[in-house]
């Protein structure tokens, strides 16, 4: 079974996070879902350096990025996935979607209403139950 490692950002800005949606996908339990932002860590990167090369890619931003929030392990059909989540803060709202269909700034009490990802639902619940 392929393991995949990655990093995601929890991006706040006020009272709000930063909720973006996937494009479409071949594998279809993540086509379309939302997630928050991040991607793999390559080589020789911490990850907080992947996180900020990612948030940079994808969204044109340069985030404060804070402590780590929670690591997920997720067995998704055709690979194992290692989330690490962070909070990051950012000074506007003016994010640019490289790679995602659509985005929306929700406050903690909404974001269980999206269609998210298997393996970013766990972050979901912590940030509703640390609310």
């Amino acid at each position: 079974m392929k393991k995949v490692e990655v990093v995601a950002a929890i991006l706040k800005f006020e009272d709000k996070i930063f909720c973006v949606q996937r494009s479409k996908n071949k594998l279809p339990y993540i086509s379309e879902k939302f997630e928050f932002p991040g991607g793999k860590i390559e080589s020789g990167e911490t990850k907080k350096e992947a996180l900020a090369r990612e948030l940079s890619e994808e969204l044109n931003i340069v985030a404060d990025i804070q402590s780590l929030f929670l690591t997920v392990v997720h067995q998704y059909p055709d690979f194992e996935l290692t989330m690490h989540s962070f909070i990051c803060n950012v000074e506007s709202t003016n994010i640019t979607l490289n790679e995602h269909i659509d985005s929306k700034w929700l406050k903690v009490n909404e974001i269980e209403d999206l269609d998210w990802a298997a393996a970013d639902v766990p972050i979901v619940n912590k940030l509703i139950a640390d609310a």
